[in-house]
């Protein structure tokens, strides 16, 4: 169902002023401009319409994106970094971590990076099949790994294994975060769930896989009960 197919009272609930999203995140009048629709059109498409649910969403969607100024995932990690960066953790050897990594010597390969931290997880190949780095994070929600891909162009009816850069688009990127949201989280299950029952700390762990960032979700999930009606 496309947004323009939906009730106009249910498009109405979900609607966010770019001047709320500017207060909310902050975010830069441009940018708010620029979303605001966009983040509208998801979270009425993928029924994102509570006041609590949306307010936790635009919470989780912008502290992951930075403020919505990030579309693509950043590598650009340290040596050091690697060895005990969440997620990372145990996939580098320091040999690997010190070629790869940023150092005094030489900047980050993001690329190289990208092909061994994310080898053989969500659907991906191993390192020479590069599928890490075409597939790292991207949209709002930071949508990674080829399973993930697949399986929310299936949803959005887009070829994501061909042109996964799509989801650099506010448009796509947005819906993608509101599928993340909605199913393709690793709950199971849509996240207004969550949200509704104020079990921040969960929808965070759903999100990202654990409490980073889980402080400055709750700062902006608050800002945003304020201004949401």
């Amino acid at each position: 169902m496309k947004p323009a197919d939906l009730p106009k009272a249910v498009i109405a609930v979900a609607s966010l002023t770019s001047d709320q999203l500017a207060r909310i995140g902050p975010v830069s009048r441009a940018i708010a401009i620029q979303f605001a629709r966009p983040l509208n059109e998801a979270m009425a498409r993928f029924g994102i319409i509570s006041k609590e649910s949306r307010a936790v969403f635009l919470a989780q969607v912008l502290h992951e994106s930075l403020n919505l100024t990030k579309m693509v995932e950043s590598l650009n990690y340290s040596a050091e970094r690697l060895m005990v960066v969440p997620g990372f953790k145990g996939r580098f050897t320091l040999a690997q971590a010190n070629h790869y990594g940023r150092t005094d010597a030489h900047p980050a390969n993001q690329e190289g990076i990208a092909c061994i931290a994310y080898a053989y997880r969500n659907g991906n190949g191993g390192p020479v099949s590069r599928d890490g780095w075409r597939f790292r994070g991207r949209g709002p929600l930071q949508i990674t790994g080829r399973a993930n891909y697949t399986k929310c162009g299936t949803a959005l009816g887009l070829d994501l294994l061909k042109n996964p850069e799509l989801l650099e688009q506010p448009d796509l990127g947005c819906l993608a975060a509101a599928w993340f949201w909605d199913q393709g989280n690793p709950t199971g299950r849509s996240l207004n769930i969550l949200a509704d029952q104020g079990k921040l700390t969960a929808v965070r762990h759903a999100v990202n896989g654990g409490d980073n960032g889980l402080m400055e979700c709750m700062d902006i999930t608050r800002r945003a009960v304020k201004e949401l009606v």
